[in-house]
Formats: structure tokens, C-alpha cells, sequence
């Protein structure tokens, strides 16, 4: 099945507190945007790449792609107000090319093949699927007066990663739904379960994370020279 990947590159960063965009920041000396377009360039299941990026910042990322030999990028389209705005205008590139589209932050590049090898295949039986990992903490839910509410059973609890992956034509309707009904959610899979349809769990890692601060950066940046460094020996 023809599978598509949407990278979601639109974000400013404010908490990254630089005045360079976060997905743009140099990690173990590529910037870190970089890193995720070519976990995905190397996979031989994924056959095109979609890029969202900030409006205006078009032709710096297709000079960025062809630098480092990212050819399977085709589209690099500017985003909107909302990372849902910015991942529709990436699935609309891909309604002629695609029946799996994986939807995947710019800014987690310790993806690795096995995890897009599993949320492929699992979108491909299920119709959808999440990378997902168990939480680790107690998590408590509050009311309004910042006193505890209930405390939900821990062992139900999963944090949501990337990519999120599903039969194309199944997020396009749910994406229509939710323009229809006014809804921004807070990722894809909310919407195809506002649809009805069941999303399949697939465990993540807990090295996928999201670079969004400089303490993470500074992990990433350990993390990442250590890999590249193993790789060569």
C-alpha cells in the first residue's frame, strides 16, 4: 500500500526560548528537522514525504531536503493558525498519492525504523494506530479550585507519541467531520475516534521524545552524538 508521511514542521517553539525555530536548531550537527526526514527517507515503505512548515520558510526547507538527499520529499506547503490547520493542508497533498499517511512531529527525531514499520502495519489492519507508551507517574485530575478530583488507575494511562498513523481516507473524513463541527483537537486520533472507529495502540519507546525545551535539547544532543558515534564504530 502507498504510504505518505506528513511532517509537521509549522511550530514557532516558544518554550525552546531561541530565536531560531526549534525544528531548525542544529542537533549533533544537523539541524533537528533534518534527522526525522531522513529516519523517514531510509524507510523502503514510506514512498513520500510531506513537510508543513512556517509560512515563507517554503524554499529554505527545499534547499534543506536536497542538501542532505531527501528526495522523497515532493510537497512542502506553509501551515495554519493550528497544528490541525497545518496537518490538513499536509493530507491534501496526498489524496492522489496515498492510502497510509503517518502523521509525525518535526521534532522527534530518535524515531527508528521498527516504529514506523509498526504504526504502518498496524493502520494498515486496524485502519489506525498510535504510538503510545504506558505512564510512569501517578496521574491526578483536578477540579477548578486546584484540589484533586479522582485519581485515574495508572495502569489504563498511556502518553501519545508520534507517528500516528491510519488508512488515509479514514483522516480525511475525520478531519472533515471536525472542520464541520468547529473542533480543534488535541492530535489526529481524536478525531478518528470521534468517528467511532477504534485506534490500535502500538508501544512506542520512551527515547521518542518531543524536543520542545533546552533541557531536552541538551539530552537529545547526548543521545544523538552517542548513537552516530556507534554507528561509525
Amino acid at each position: 500500500m502507498k504510504t505518505g508521511a506528513v511532517i509537521v514542521a509549522a511550530g514557532q517553539g516558544s518554550r525552546m526560548r531561541t530565536a531560531v525555530s526549534k525544528q531548525y536548531l542544529p542537533l549533533a550537527g544537523k539541524p533537528i528537522l533534518v534527522h526525522t526526514l531522513l529516519r523517514f527517507q531510509a524507510h523502503p515503505n514510506i514512498d513520500v514525504i510531506t513537510v508543513v512548515v512556517p509560512s515563507g520558510d517554503e524554499q529554505h526547507v527545499r534547499e534543506m531536503a536536497e542538501r542532505y538527499g531527501c528526495h522523497k520529499v515532493r510537497h512542502i506547503v506553509a501551515g495554519g493558525s493550528e497544528r490541525q490547520h497545518s496537518v490538513a493542508r499536509g493530507l491534501a497533498t496526498l489524496r492522489s498519492e496515498s492510502e497510509i499517511v503517518l502523521v509525525h512531529d518535526a521534532v522527534r527525531p530518535f524515531v527508528t525504523d521498527a516504529m514506523i514499520t509498526a504504526a504502518r502495519e498496524a493502520a494498515a489492519s486496524d485502519g489506525a494506530a498510535v504510538l503510545a507508551v504506558p505512564v510512569k507517574d501517578t496521574i491526578k485530575i483536578a477540579r477548578e479550585d486546584g484540589t484533586v478530583e479522582s485519581t485515574p488507575e495508572r495502569g489504563r494511562l498511556w502518553a501519545v507519541q508520534t507517528p500516528q498513523a491510519f488508512r488515509l481516507s479514514l483522516l480525511l473524513d475525520a478531519y472533515e467531520r471536525a472542520e464541520q463541527d468547529g473542533l480543534v483537537g488535541t492530535d489526529d486520533a481524536m478525531l478518528v475516534e470521534r468517528l467511532g472507529h477504534p485506534v490500535k495502540i502500538v508501544h512506542g519507546d520512551y527515547a521518542n521524545i518531543k524536543i520542545t525545551t533546552p533541557e531536552d535539547l541538551d539530552w537529545a544532543e547526548q543521545v544523538m552524538t552517542n548513537r552516530l558515534r556507534e554507528e561509525r564504530s
